[in-house]
């Protein structure tokens, strides 16, 4: 079905050849004076120099070819020049009734669908999710949902951190309060237990706690990236411990998401790619790609047209250890070699634009993508409250996701309580759908990449 602008456009085109003008002046546009007119066309301005003629005459003339118009009930030529225009409500009921009439109201279906895959979520696991996690998760929901609508084939990857040294940490900060736990006895050999040795909230409790002993006591430190060593070269009762930790967290971060009605195909992490980085290492390597910097395995990834500094994109560390950026480019092999995919979108928070323009140099230097691969950076601001710093709680963390949204919907339950005579049930469950909505539309009503004040 086409655009209704694009038909108002070529009814005013056929006008300017009727009245021996090119048709190509006739380009229709929305008013940018709506107190006058709803649309308005420029061209008689433009016009004036290719006839040698005033645009008022050119107007004038145009203006006459449409006095009888099924598409426009009101043609209006004023000084210097413009077409000042006004749409017939016969014709627009007509083109309503054709949208309501036609499969997903007129949209056309792309020539070529492509598959697209949508990076969004990132949540690190053993972590509750807090209200930096909301905008990604809304704007990835929400562009996953319009490109399937359009008629691609869309995956969304939550993406978890499971991986890294906060593993290390909880693990560690798990034998300190149970140092009995079968998990850390090296001889044992039998089964381990299928129900974890901790709770959500437990879980909660002991990483913060951990990560802040690491910060404070280099012991501790050098215990927890042991325990991470330990966990990523396989040591079994490390192994079925992380297990328990992805399970209890996958369980409970479902929980909150669906709560904002967001849904994941995958729930894949920087884990699913750890055995695969030896051999991208390998590849590097033998292809030329990747040089050794000051002892770090590094990609050169500026180019002569840069404006400013690119660093190299650093694969390996001088000690051998892997990096987000490792992780990163493994998992976009994998997603390649997995999915074909024609186009990966990353749904991240803005000040990581560098970082990712670096992935991405790197992914298209070393051949992980095909040519014609799209990656694109969808960078969103920061929420932030009243004060315009970015939202925190009273007590100075930040905000926990599950917490925003029930005080969001306690203060609608209020709302509707104080305004109307309902039903306590009744009024709970709009009180439920209201909040997420408001939640979701504050987000999404604001440009993507710019800060916004939260208030509830």
């Amino acid at each position: 079905m086409k655009k209704f602008l694009e038909m108002l456009t070529e009814e005013m085109q056929q006008a300017f050849t009727a009245a021996g003008y090119d048709g190509n002046l006739g380009k229709v546009m929305l008013s940018n004076r709506p107190d006058l007119c709803e649309y308005q066309c420029n061209g008689a301005m433009a016009g004036a120099k290719l006839y040698k003629k005033a645009p008022i005459m050119i107007a004038n003339d145009v203006a006459e070819k449409l006095a009888d118009s099924k598409v426009f009930s009101e043609v209006v030529a004023v000084a210097p020049g413009f077409l000042n225009l006004k749409v017939s409500e016969a014709f627009l009921l007509t083109y309503l009734q054709g949208m309501e009439a036609n499969e997903k109201f007129g949209l056309e279906k792309p020539e070529h669908p492509k598959k697209i895959i949508i990076d969004y979520g990132g949540p690190n696991v053993a972590k509750p999710l807090h209200v930096g996690h909301l905008r990604s998760a809304v704007i990835g929901e929400s562009v996953k949902r319009i490109s399937r609508y359009v008629g691609h084939e869309v995956i969304g990857d939550v993406h978890l951190g499971d991986w890294g040294l906060q593993m290390g940490l909880v693990i560690t900060g798990l034998q300190e309060r149970q140092p009995e736990l079968v998990y850390f006895d090296e001889n044992y050999a039998g089964e381990y237990p299928e129900e974890a040795p901790f709770t959500i909230s437990e879980l909660e409790e002991i990483y913060p706690a951990a990560s802040a002993k690491s910060k404070e006591d280099p012991e501790y430190k050098a215990k927890a990236m042991e325990a991470t060593f330990k966990l990523q070269s396989g040591v079994r009762g490390y192994r079925a411990l992380w297990k328990h930790i992805i399970n209890v967290s996958v369980n409970d971060l479902k929980k909150n998401y669906s709560k904002l009605n967001v849904e994941f195909d995958l729930w894949k992490g920087e884990s699913d790619v750890h055995d695969i980085i030896p051999e991208m290492v390998a590849y590097m390597k033998d292809n030329g790609y990747a040089h050794l910097s000051e002892g770090a395995l590094v990609v050169d990834v500026k180019e002569d047209t840069d404006t400013k500094e690119i660093p190299p994109c650093m694969i390996l560390k001088s000690d051998g250890a892997s990096l987000y950026n490792t992780t990163d480019l493994a998992t976009i092999m994998e997603r390649m070699k997995l999915y074909h995919p024609d186009e990966l979108i990353y749904v991240v928070d803005k000040r990581q634009e560098l970082y990712f323009e670096q992935v991405f140099r790197c992914a298209r230097k070393t051949k992980l993508v095909e040519p014609e691969t799209e990656l694109k950076f969808l960078g969103f601001g920061t929420m932030n409250g009243k004060d315009g710093k970015p939202f925190k709680t009273r007590q100075g963390g930040v905000m926990r996701l599950e917490n925003l949204i029930k005080d969001t919907q306690d203060e609608m339950y209020k709302k509707i309580k104080e305004g109307r005579d309902m039903e306590d049930a009744e009024a709970k469950k709009v009180a439920d759908v209201v909040a997420i909505s408001a939640l979701k539309y504050g987000d999404l009503s604001n440009q993507a990449s710019k800060d916004y004040v939260f208030d509830i």
